[in-house]
């Protein structure tokens, strides 16, 4: 891998974009695409070319990333706009974007039969980790081909091969498990604090350290006491991966009762407005549930 080497990138929003500055401040030739340019064009400042089209995007890359909303809109630009039938043979896809195994397997197949390979690679950070360049991220796929993109994943974060096509999805399902209930675990703390007299800044910072500590805790812990909930993951998100975690456990003949409680938590959420809130706003939810006089 060089600088010369051109990548692009399909989907700059709240993730995308960070990553694609990322590589271009490593270097990298970067050509990027979002349905709504207005996304794209402060790359511009960055070095980066805007294609109109997915299609035009892709022309002579040699790697590939999307990340975009879900299934449905990855299939919908690799299939149906011209992507899959722009790329070469040899071609690398790397799909960041958080969309259920199946989906991820059958795009392998599908790009397969055209010479192309695949990684579903999907990443955990938030926008804080796409920025700062350390990114947790799952690949799923063929190992050889994670590691002739070594280069190009140290510029986002940590890359992990942990399994065949569809792994990466089964593993960024898992983390969205840990991330959903450890979320509602520190929201209702927050809300038993407050109603017990105590301050929820202070009772942070006592357990900061302890065994209780996370990134949860540091980042959103932190949302929940300053009350900023403008989205850095979007709850609707949070309650895509959750959905998708249950059918994965209803095929699977899976018990999962607190990953099943905290998804209604967040589909209550959605449905009373709160979808487009940081998954951290759980705590509006909760103290819905819990009114004080």
């Amino acid at each position: 891998m060089s600088g010369k080497t051109k990548i692009a990138f399909l989907g700059t929003g709240l993730m995308g974009a960070p990553m694609a500055r990322r590589l271009l401040g490593a270097g990298f030739s970067v050509t990027v695409w979002n349905r709504d340019a207005a996304k794209a064009e402060p790359l511009v400042a960055d070095g980066a070319d805007i294609a109109a089209s997915p299609a035009d995007a892709v022309a002579g890359a040699a790697i590939v990333f999307t990340m975009l909303t879900n299934g449905q809109a990855v299939s919908e630009v690799l299939f149906e706009r011209g992507v899959a039938d722009s790329l070469a043979e040899g071609t690398i896809v790397v799909d960041c974007s958080s969309i259920a195994p199946q989906i991820a397997r059958e795009h392998a197949r599908r790009l397969a039969e055209k010479g192309i390979r695949h990684l579903d690679a999907p990443v955990s950070g938030g926008v804080v980790g796409a920025a700062a360049g350390t990114l947790a991220i799952m690949a799923g796929g063929d190992g050889t081909a994670v590691e002739s993109l070594k280069e190009v994943f140290a510029c986002l974060g940590r890359v992990t091969h942990v399994g065949p096509s569809g792994a990466g999805q089964v593993c960024k399902l898992a983390n969205q498990q840990i991330v959903a209930v450890t979320i509602g675990a520190v929201a209702e703390a927050m809300v038993l604090v407050e109603a017990g007299g105590a301050s929820r800044a202070a009772f942070r910072d006592a357990i900061r350290g302890g065994f209780a500590e996370s990134r949860i805790l540091e980042l959103h812990g932190a949302r929940m006491v300053e009350r900023n909930f403008a989205p850095g993951g979007a709850s609707n998100n949070q309650l895509k991966d959750l959905n998708a975690v249950m059918a994965m456990a209803d095929e699977l003949s899976l018990e999962l009762p607190l990953t099943r409680q905290v998804r209604q938590e967040f589909a209550d959420f959605v449905e009373s407005g709160g979808g487009e809130q940081d998954h951290s706003g759980l705590l509006l939810q909760l103290e819905k549930l819990n009114p004080r006089n």
